[in-house]
């Protein structure tokens, strides 16, 4: 059953990731071109300065790499994000939204696109690089020709009818064929002159740009006018934009100027992003938005080169469907969470069904509070992408959230703390469950209160650990100070310090495991800001997280409590 529901939940995991509101245009009509929003003055400054200022990697990505395929609203969004990571997750949507399958670790469109690149470079440089040339960027844009006609040093050339007839010399020209061209039409023909003989092969839309003949005299001459029927010089006064000699016959609509300048302007257009199901899309815009619910990721340092990564997952229960069985009203969701580098590589995966059942005496008021799971993961530092999808097992509502992770580095040499969890339960473990089952983090079963919402009745519960304490040359122990703040705006209300000699941990780490009283404090919003003060190399570190003080509560309901594992 799990494994059916696994699967059930990644298909909708892949529909999610499909789905960027950036290209909500492209899912009406993948057909339709690009309509980049109206910028004002600002924007276009800013736009501007960004592409001036950009990284090298960066600024290579937009203005090389992606350049051909990038539509003008996505070169938009990125020239008006702010940070490098902004812009690493921006890269990885890019790829994924054109990936045949997102799923897989291996992104077939990107691959072959650098390949197309790669290949362009070898094969059409001619004093720039190959990607730059006409070449190089129908190749890039469209894959190999079904067929190529290559005249490398040019020579008799025999024209068509359509073209006039008769035979001229050239300079040195390719024909490129498409059976089929998306968005174009069938039998497309295009043609690359080189009349410099330098290697450059430019698109033309003449097919007279090839004569070499064009502008002597009485030679080359078409099939019209070597009977005396039309005049060479006839050829520059037509308005088609072409040198063309007179056809025998007329001209096809293919040589048509507007049809002519219409394919072109296809040709070169940003490819749209084509999305497999379109109804399918649709369908998973809606069910995005079924299941409400809050995560919250916090980081604890492991080893240097490793963090452990609580993922924490709370849903209203409201947001579940309830099935009364004999007096007792039971719920089901399967949650499944995919951690991924930015190259599509999946890292971690979790998955878990969580029950929840309350009878009859306690439903109503159960439905007014939260249920929340826990998995914590370990990874190495960088930034990854999150993806969690929830879904409820008897309705088949589904929620999904898709956001960047970023995994701080901890450093030997720096005094460095981990996350302020503010934990509305907090209490030591058995020694059998130290390190293991939800919440618990060595020792301790710590469960953040994601709304930070707590009862003035109750007691806040304060988590955070502090690293790299200097040690003592001649004790071996450490001497640090925490001192507690509590603010409501900018007023103290609170505030006390306590000593790493009180808290009889005298090492390099130090964890602060303390419950506040809320008695004191009036309903309302507050801050909470710890520092933590090494007395020994006089270096400090912060960590602040706001809460909430409400009414007090006449019991504390076990409907709020953790899912069993």
């Amino acid at each position: 059953m799990l494994r059916a529901a696994r699967a059930s939940v990644l298909s909708f995991l892949s529909l999610a990731i499909l789905v960027p509101p950036l290209l909500a245009q492209d899912a009406r009509d993948p057909n339709a071109p690009p309509a980049p929003q109206k910028l004002d003055k600002e924007q276009k400054r800013k736009m501007k300065k960004t592409l001036k200022e950009l990284d090298t990697p960066y600024k290579q990505w937009l203005s090389e790499d992606a350049v051909y395929i990038i539509s003008p609203e996505e070169r938009q969004a990125f020239l008006q994000l702010d940070t490098n990571e902004e812009r690493e997750q921006f890269i990885e949507q890019f790829w994924l939204r054109r990936s045949s399958n997102p799923d897989l670790p291996d992104n077939d469109f990107k691959e072959e696109h650098y390949r197309r690149i790669a290949y362009a470079n070898e094969h059409f440089a001619s004093g720039i690089p190959g990607w730059k040339t006409d070449r190089g960027r129908m190749y890039i844009m469209w894959g190999p020709a079904d067929e190529v006609e290559t005249h490398p040093t040019g020579g008799t050339y025999d024209r068509p009818m359509e073209e006039g007839g008769g035979s001229t010399t050239t300079y040195p020209f390719e024909t490129w064929r498409y059976r089929y061209m998306e968005g174009i039409g069938e039998n497309v023909i295009w043609e690359f002159v080189d009349p410099s003989g330098s290697g450059e092969f430019h698109l033309t839309m003449d097919p007279s740009e090839k004569d070499a003949l064009l502008h002597v005299p009485g030679a080359g001459l078409s099939l019209l006018e070597s009977m005396g029927m039309a005049s060479k010089a006839s050829r520059f006064t037509r308005s088609d934009g072409t040198n063309l000699p007179t056809s025998l016959g007329g001209t096809p609509s293919s040589m048509d100027e507007f049809n002519r300048l219409e394919q072109y302007s296809k040709a070169f257009r940003p490819p749209a992003v084509k999305y497999k199901d379109l109804e399918a899309i649709v369908t998973a815009r809606i069910v995005r938005d079924q299941v409400h619910f809050t995560y919250r990721t916090d980081y604890l340092k492991v080893t240097n080169d490793t963090v452990l990564v609580p993922v924490t997952v709370q849903i209203p229960n409201n947001q579940l469907s309830f099935e009364n069985k004999d007096g007792v009203h039971s719920a089901t969701i399967n949650i499944f969470g995919r951690v991924s580098t930015l190259t599509g590589r999946v890292v971690q995966t979790f998955e878990d069904p969580v029950s929840r059942d309350f009878p009859e005496s306690l439903f109503q008021r159960s439905l007014k509070l939260q249920s929340i799971y826990q998995k914590a993961v370990p990874l190495r530092p960088g930034l990854y992408r999150l993806d969690i999808v929830i879904k409820d097992v008897k309705s088949g509502n589904v929620g999904v959230i898709n956001t960047r992770l970023q995994v701080p580095r901890y450093d030997d040499d720096t005094l460095e703390a981990s996350s302020l969890i503010l934990a509305d339960q907090l209490e030591h473990v058995p020694a059998k469950q130290i390190g293991t089952g939800q919440f618990v983090l060595g020792s301790s079963k710590v469960r953040p209160k994601l709304d930070g919402e707590f009862p003035s009745n109750e007691k806040l519960g304060i988590y955070m650990q502090v690293y790299n304490l200097k040690p003592d040359d001649k004790t071996h122990k450490s001497s640090a100070t925490f001192q507690y703040t509590v603010k409501k705006g900018n007023e103290q209300v609170m505030q006390f310090k306590e000593t790493s000699e009180e808290m009889k941990q005298t090492g390099e780490q130090v964890t602060i495991e303390r419950l506040l009283p809320l008695a004191t404090l009036a309903p309302g919003k507050y801050s909470l800001e710890v520092v933590a003060t090494d007395t020994l190399s006089n270096k400090t570190v912060s960590k602040k997280a706001d809460f909430t003080v409400k009414a007090p509560l006449e019991t504390k309901s076990a409907a709020n409590a953790a899912p069993g594992r």
